[in-house]
């Protein structure tokens, strides 16, 4: 009979033996690919010495075509939890190096686990993938084994924050449950997303197209919309997680983490009275007046290279998270997309789900003309940032630079769509349209029409009928709008408000 010291010693043994994954070989070839191991993973995403695994003696109940005569330690996935920057975060991290982290059974309900805890300790989830998909030779059992991690992730949608670190192939079913997730981090050219990849394509459409131009970093953040970062690599991708983390609260009843305040929140920016160009054709960089902003000029940018036209992301004004949502002049003069607009809206969606505050900064002179355009359904997706912006109970302040025309403004979270406050600069045009084609409507017969037309945007191509009727609060200085913002946002900090019972709205997706 075994003494307790062998024991120990056996357990140790056991231990050491899946922590070497899929052996010394195949972690070689991870590492000349550019990629870590998925321990090595989790020791870059977790503060030191943190983390704690689960589940690591689970293996696969599979017979089938001699799967009970393989040795796949921990059945291709590493699971657990730590800390963040001190938080709690749970994360499970799929291995390459064993049976190309297929997902069998076993495998699945280890992401089960892990994700029913985080959801019941309202904690971040954090999936690693990087698998060849489902493990053919458990058929049904690994198609189980996708849909109860889709159930999963749709039930902690809106609880807790989710975030999917895409760090090799993530193909066919597999893809569902990193986009139903909030987030999505790819590293250029080693991640890659599909549901059918290249060979596929070709044989079915006759299209030949490699694996990165289909589904590679910057196809997905650049045209596809589906990913919100592109890492140079998976160190600085690892550093880019933990610093979102930082801006989002653990779950849905909490507020994102203050820090402390290293800006002086009644700083003046004179540089911000000029930043408008006297030409209202001409454009300038709405991500230059954000930084003016803002703490320490401190921007962090979310789906940087897709939808251009308009920019989101986290910034703290006087150590708070606020969620900012700005047209972007320099792009299309502003206008709002199919694209943008989904952009947008999911967004929104997002910080009202997680308390956090909506700054809502606007120089939009309409939605985007064109039969493109009306085609893939502008009408729909331009819909989907005024549901959204009118189901969010955050506190909402919006502040127009320069133009606001028609339906756009109103898209871009006016007065009527439940803003709570609304400011405006001198520099501000609110109007159906912009003041030469409104009066090229109405004084087209007019033998006076030129004349008319420069009294037209004298009277009208300004902010001041608009803050006549209250539809503007105040109409200040830019270089006031600093501390102006913080006042607004402090002022909120306790707002309430409720929407009718239901089981939930039907967006139009």
């Amino acid at each position: 009979m075994a003494t307790v010291q062998e024991k120990i010693e056996a357990l140790q043994a056991r231990k050491e033996h899946i922590e070497a994954g899929g052996g010394e070989a195949r972690v070689a070839r991870q590492h000349a690919r550019g990629k870590h191991t998925a321990r090595e993973r989790l020791e870059m995403l977790f503060d030191e010495g943190s983390f704690v695994e689960l589940d690591m003696f689970v293996k696969s109940r599979c017979t089938y075509f001699g799967m009970d005569k393989k040795d796949l330690p921990g059945d291709g996935i590493v699971t657990g939890y730590g800390t963040v920057n001190g938080r709690l975060v749970y994360a499970y991290s799929q291995d390459f190096t064993v049976s190309g982290g297929s997902l069998g059974e076993a495998h699945a309900h280890k992401i089960w686990k892990v994700q029913d805890l985080a959801l019941k300790n309202g904690a971040p989830c954090i999936g690693i993938n990087d698998s060849g998909g489902a493990r053919i030779q458990e058929g049904v059992d690994a198609l189980s084994g996708f849909g109860g991690i889709f159930f999963r992730n749709t039930a902690a949608s809106g609880v807790i924050p989710q975030i999917s670190v895409i760090m090799g192939p993530c193909a066919g079913g597999a893809v569902y449950s990193p986009a139903i997730t909030d987030f999505i981090f790819m590293v250029e050219n080693t991640s890659q997303m599909f549901i059918t990849g290249p060979a596929v394509i070709e044989s079915v459409t006759g299209e030949k197209v490699t694996q990165e131009e289909l589904g590679g970093a910057m196809a997905h953040n650049e045209k596809s919309g589906v990913a919100h970062f592109a890492c140079k690599d998976e160190a600085a991708c690892f550093v880019k997680i933990r610093e979102l983390l930082s801006f989002l609260p653990s779950n849905n009843l909490e507020t994102a983490p203050e820090a402390e305040p290293t800006d002086d929140p009644d700083r003046q920016d004179e540089e911000l009275d000029s930043i408008v160009p006297d030409n209202p054709n001409m454009p300038y960089d709405m991500k230059e007046v954000i930084r003016h902003l803002v703490d320490d000029g401190r921007f962090f940018e979310i789906q940087e290279l897709f939808a251009t036209n308009v920019i989101i992301g986290y910034a703290r004004l006087d150590g708070r998270v606020v969620g900012i949502v700005a047209n972007q002049p320099r792009v299309m003069a502003g206008c709002l997309d199919v694209n943008a607009s989904d952009k947008a809206a999911r967004f929104v969606r997002f910080c009202d789900a997680f308390n956090i505050p909506l700054l809502t900064l606007v120089d939009v002179p309409g939605f985007l003309p064109g039969v493109n355009q009306e085609h893939t359904g502008i009408i729909r997706h331009g819909a989907k940032m005024l549901f959204a912006y009118s189901e969010a109970t955050v506190p909402k302040v919006t502040l127009i630079t320069r133009k606001a025309y028609g339906g756009a403004y109103i898209a871009m979270c006016c007065r009527e769509l439940g803003a709570d406050q609304v400011m405006a600069w001198p520099t501000a045009e609110i109007a159906v349209m912009g003041p030469a084609g409104a009066a090229n409507i109405i004084f087209r017969k007019d033998p006076d029409k030129e004349a008319k037309t420069e009294q037209y945007k004298e009277d009208f191509a300004n902010p001041y009928v608009a803050a006549e009727r209250g539809y503007v609060d105040m109409v200040i200085e830019p270089s006031t709008s600093r501390p102006l913002l913080i006042s607004a946002f402090n002022a909120l900090a306790n707002k309430r408000e409720t929407r009718p019972a239901r089981k939930h709205a039907n967006i139009p997706l």
